[in-house]
């Protein structure tokens, strides 16, 4: 039954009260993984604040400084370990996020969807340039490697590339002016994170039934604000529970030694939340060719943009909801062949798995194109 009720109001009501924002009354526990997004930008911004007080962007004191932070800093392990972890869970929430979205064709509100990606790409930035500070291993050689991508461009790669690092390899100049685009671009992506809700706001929700359209609605204000409080406790929990008893589970053991331009790692490997990507680069047997599949790995999602649907969900399609059960299957896949060295039968699986990767979306798009019906 709905309770929402529908009156005359003046532009500036509609602008200003977010409270008496209608909203589909049927909408589940995935609608919650936006507002979780933003919870987990402010609990990285706030601790994420408070380590720039004793980092210091310097080779020869970066390493020692975060030992600093977790050992002499009062509470100094609590933040690090809150900020280490925080950027796990936006990576689950964003990924959730996404998968929500395509599978609920959220992608037909298109400023909607295209702002998301930008918020995505400007995340993924942030992330790595964070990874790169702490100065181990596994972060001055997962600069280097990923850097060096950028000398796959014709002509200006190399130069492109030497500019970045500000010398002739990853080395002081780069720690210092990646941790200033570390700093600086999280509030860069809050500009966008303000624009996505605003346009979000004006397009409206989808709902889990698919319907083009919802008369069925309630104020967003208690209904929703309660059911966002609901997931913020249990997101909590969960946060405290990997920060109290696993708090580095998710971190590379070669980041524990201090960066050393003579010894290379055996395996070099990103975070866990670039691995699907990573295993996309490396099935391409040529570096400008995995490099563009790399990009196009994201970037693809924007050519979602383009299709059209009388329906607002795959549940109406049958074949698309299957298929994207495997892609998603294919995705986690993906990040384990990421994880593992370069050789048979791994690189084989990749090449397979990336080839379902990108045929799902050429299959979604020539699907929804031509409008099939079942």
């Amino acid at each position: 039954m709905s309770y929402y009720i529908f009156r005359k109001k003046s532009l500036s009501e509609v602008n200003s009260a977010i409270v008496d924002l209608g909203t589909p009354s049927n909408i589940n526990v995935m609608w919650n993984f936006g507002s979780m997004l933003g919870l987990m930008l402010m609990v990285q911004l706030a601790t994420g604040v408070f380590l720039t007080f004793h980092y210091a962007a310097n080779v020869a004191v970066a390493f020692d400084s975060v030992i600093h932070i977790g050992r002499d800093v009062n509470f100094g392990w609590l933040l690090r370990y809150f900020h280490i972890n925080g950027a796990s869970l936006f990576f689950i929430f964003i990924y959730t996020h996404i998968g929500r979205g395509i599978y609920y064709f959220s992608f037909k509100k298109i400023l909607v969807w295209a702002s998301g990606v930008v918020i995505l790409l400007l995340l993924m930035m942030v992330a790595f340039m964070g990874y790169i500070l702490p100065w181990g291993q596994m972060s001055f050689w997962g600069a280097t490697v990923i850097t060096n991508l950028i000398s796959s461009i014709p002509y200006w790669g190399e130069v492109i590339v030497y500019w970045v690092w500000g010398g002739f390899s990853v080395g002081n100049a780069t720690l210092n002016r990646f941790f200033s685009f570390h700093f600086v671009f999280p509030f860069v992506m809050i500009v966008f994170v303000l624009i996505h809700l605003l346009l979000l706001h004006q397009f409206g929700s989808n709902n889990p039934l698919g319907m083009t359209s919802s008369y069925d609605k309630v104020f967003f204000h208690p209904y929703f604000v309660i059911k966002d409080l609901l997931g913020y406790g249990a997101v909590f929990m969960f946060y405290l529970m990997m920060v109290g008893f696993f708090p580095l589970a998710l971190v590379d053991s070669e980041n524990f030694i201090m960066a050393n331009s003579l010894v290379t790692p055996v395996h070099i490997q990103p975070e866990w939340y670039y691995l699907f990507s990573y295993a996309i680069l490396r099935s391409i047997p040529n570096k400008l060719g995995g490099v563009i599949a790399l990009f196009l790995s994201i970037l693809i999602l924007l050519v979602l943009v383009f299709v059209n649907s009388k329906f607002n969900s795959t549940q109406f399609y049958p074949i698309l909801d299957h298929l994207f059960f495997w892609f998603s299957v294919s995705i986690v896949l993906l990040m384990w062949i990421g994880a593992n060295q370069v050789e048979y039968p791994f690189y084989g699986i990749g090449q397979v798995l990336t080839f379902w990767f990108f045929f799902f979306f050429f299959v979604i798009s020539i699907f929804l194109f031509c409008e099939m019906d079942y």
